[in-house]
């Protein structure tokens, strides 16, 4: 292994089967990191608080502690970019692993180009810390409300103005044409990247803020799951092969979280209705709140 210290980008790998190991450091090394490779949870923790990488792989099922508890521990520490690899593909695995702090999650078996355009959209996102993102306001973008274990979308609980997570506003309300996204009492700012309701000022991660954002931009037009995913990644062309349903769950997770922050109501929507097998969109400004 070379030498990480001289190297600007390490990556930590922590996978118990040596062979899939071999072809995680192969598609990292490949990217131009220094890798460290590790074959379960505890060892994981430790390399990650030594090395401080800026990409760590972690497999879920692994002796020890799995990869949940594991990402977990690993959060409380270090704000690196987190990749989840499981044969595990059912909703609230994916829901687990987001709320556990991974920052992609990904389906075994993977191919090498499909991991690496992966890696290449992460670092393109920022790091808690980082200007020019919410996570540098707000904390990690996976904290907060997580839809429990085996629950849909459909399945949540319905929603009330006591759920909202916001702050009493300090300023007045923006004027409607001074830049800022607006839908009935909601009030989106891209630039500042502040969300307003009412009279409140929403704490909202990273992740919620771009889904909000993509929507707002496209009012009554349907977004596709597929279609924010890519918008999450700052992808600009439509490449299914890279969307699976490992995403679009995880795209289902974040909308539950973003809409109980908005005290909306899925069976009843104020501001993001679903659109059943297609997407979501925004509510229609005259129909009933």
């Amino acid at each position: 292994m070379n030498d990480v210290a001289e190297l600007p980008k390490t990556a930590v790998i922590v996978e118990d089967d040596p062979d899939i190991r071999h072809l995680l450091a192969d598609v990292l090394e490949s990217a131009g990191f220094a890798t460290v490779s590790v074959g379960n949870g505890i060892d994981g923790v430790r390399a990650v608080i030594a090395h401080q990488p800026l990409i760590t792989t972690l497999d879920v099922n692994m002796p020890g502690i799995d990869g949940f508890e594991a990402a977990r521990r690993i959060r409380r520490q270090s704000d690196t970019y987190i990749i989840m690899l499981t044969g595990l593909e059912e909703e609230a695995d994916v829901v687990l692993g987001l709320g556990a702090g991974a920052d992609e999650y990904v389906v075994k078996p993977f191919r090498p180009r499909e991991l690496r355009a992966r890696i290449e959209a992460l670092l393109r996102r920022p790091r808690a810390g980082e200007s020019g993102g919410a996570a540098s306001a707000t904390g990690r973008e996976d904290v907060g409300y997580v839809l429990p274990a085996a629950h849909t979308e459909a399945d949540a609980p319905a929603m009330t103005r006591t759920d909202v997570a916001a702050r009493p506003l300090l300023d007045e309300v923006p004027a409607p044409d001074d830049g800022w996204l607006t839908h009935r009492d909601l009030h989106l700012d891209p630039e500042s990247r502040l969300v307003r309701m009412a009279d409140l000022e929403l704490d909202l991660t990273r992740t919620e803020f771009d889904l909000l954002a993509a929507l707002m931009e496209s009012k009554r037009r349907v977004r596709s799951k597929a279609d924010l995913t890519l918008v999450l990644r700052g992808e600009s062309y439509v490449t299914s092969y890279f969307v699976g349903d490992a995403d679009k769950r995880a795209i289902e997770a974040h909308m539950t979280n973003l809409r109980r922050k908005l005290g909306d109501n899925p069976a009843s929507p104020r501001y993001i209705e679903t659109v059943r097998g297609v997407g979501y969109r925004m509510t229609s400004e005259s129909s009933a709140s």
